[in-house]
Order: structure tokens, then sequence, then C-alpha cells
């Protein structure tokens, strides 16, 4: 199976004066397509430098990473954003939902920055709200929607331009555990239809979900292991 995304050696050093951080230490790791793989680790492990590289919110100091087998390394933040916007989706603890925009308009966003005409923007996104259970909220502000029901406005979103890959980055962390529980379980769903899926979390709970983990400690990869279902 093709791989999503590649990381080859990858490292991250960050200075400040006379300080210097190495948050990932020479990792290595393939996301298949259609996995869904939760990034383990407790906090200062360096699993949310991982995603942001991941994510290509950021750039490693030394090693490559490949989207869809290209070598992103050498790319513009313009060049990154835009692979961004085409190939991934992200989910947010916080939610990062426009406070003043309706569910059908937040999740339709991405669609606005691709150039894609408003009437197929709005078909999209109430398939989409659909799709996630939000079909009687598409009207709805992020004020008049549960915790649970944000998540999954993000969640849509996230999913609107067909990304090669969703990062979900502690989606469960302002839930609480019966609604969690639902998002993840909406995540695996969502997975068994084929989206990658990659979850990073420090719940070991969260994580059980997952088809595959990958412990992280330190800025290494301590344990990649799958799970039996």
């Amino acid at each position: 199976m093709p791989s999503a995304i590649a990381l080859e050696k990858v490292r991250k050093i960050y200075k400040s004066e006379d300080v210097v951080v190495t948050a990932l230490n020479n990792i290595s790791l393939q996301i298949k397509k259609g996995e869904l793989i939760a990034i383990l680790g407790p906090s200062g492990s360096g699993k949310s430098t991982l995603m942001h590289l991941i994510g290509l919110l950021d750039t490693p100091t030394t090693g490559k990473i490949s989207l869809e087998g290209r070598n992103v390394g050498d790319l513009t933040s313009d060049e990154r954003a835009r692979l961004r916007n085409k190939y991934i989706g992200f989910v947010f603890q916080s939610f990062n939902l426009l406070t003043k925009t309706t569910s059908l308009d937040n999740v339709v966003l991405p669609l606005v920055y691709a150039g894609i005409p408003k009437d197929q923007r709005i078909t999209k996104g109430k398939e989409i709200l659909n799709r996630v259970g939000l079909g009687h909220r598409i009207y709805h502000y992020p004020s008049q929607l549960s915790g649970g029901e944000q998540q999954r406005v993000a969640i849509a979103r996230a999913l609107i331009t067909n990304p090669s890959l969703i990062l979900a980055d502690e989606p469960t962390g302002n839930l609480d555990s019966k609604t969690g529980k639902e998002i993840v379980k909406l995540l695996d769903d969502i997975n068994n239809k084929g989206e990658t899926i990659v979850i990073v979390t420090h719940e070991k709970e969260v994580a059980r979900y997952a088809k595959r983990v990958i412990e992280i400690k330190d800025g290494r990869i301590v344990k990649d292991r799958k799970v039996e279902k």
C-alpha cells in the first residue's frame, strides 16, 4: 500500500540563545494510505512537533519528508500552504471554529481558499455535515453547539477537501469522556470508509481505537505496533 506521508531520519532542533533542544531525534516513519494511527506520548515527548512536521506546519532541521511521494523539504511556505490545503485536513483540541460563522460556512472555508464556486461549496458542505451527523445544525453558530457538535463541525471541515491525510491533535482534550468516545468512534467510522487518520494523543484510552500505535518519548519512537481488533 502506498504511503500518504513518509519521514526519513528527521531531526528537529530548537535553539534559543545558549539553549539547544532536540525535539525529535532521527525519526523514520511511513504512514500508509487507509491507516488509523495514534501517536501516543506524554507532554514534552515530541509528539506535537512530529504532528507539525507531518502536517507541513514546520520544517525539519535535517532529514527528508515526502507527501504523496513528493519531497517537500525545499518548498517555500506558500507552496507548503497550498499542499496543506489540498492534501491535509486538521482537527484541533480547541476546535478552531470562527465564532460568528455558521457550521456550514466554517466547513466550506477550505473550499473558499481553493476557489471552488459557491453553489458547489454549499452542496459539498451539506453532504459532509450530514455525514458527521449534523445535518440539523447546518445554520447554527458555534455558541449554539455542544463541544461534541463543534468537534464534528471541525471534522467535517477537515474532510471537505477529500484530503490524503487527516491529523487530529488531541481531538478529545476539551470533551467529557462520553463525548470523547463518540468523537473517536466517528473518526474510526471515517477511517473504515478509507480515510487516512493520525490521532495525536496522550490518552491510552483514545489510542486503543487505533489500528497502529506509535509511542514517542524524548523525541524518539520507542514502540511502533499494530493493534489486533
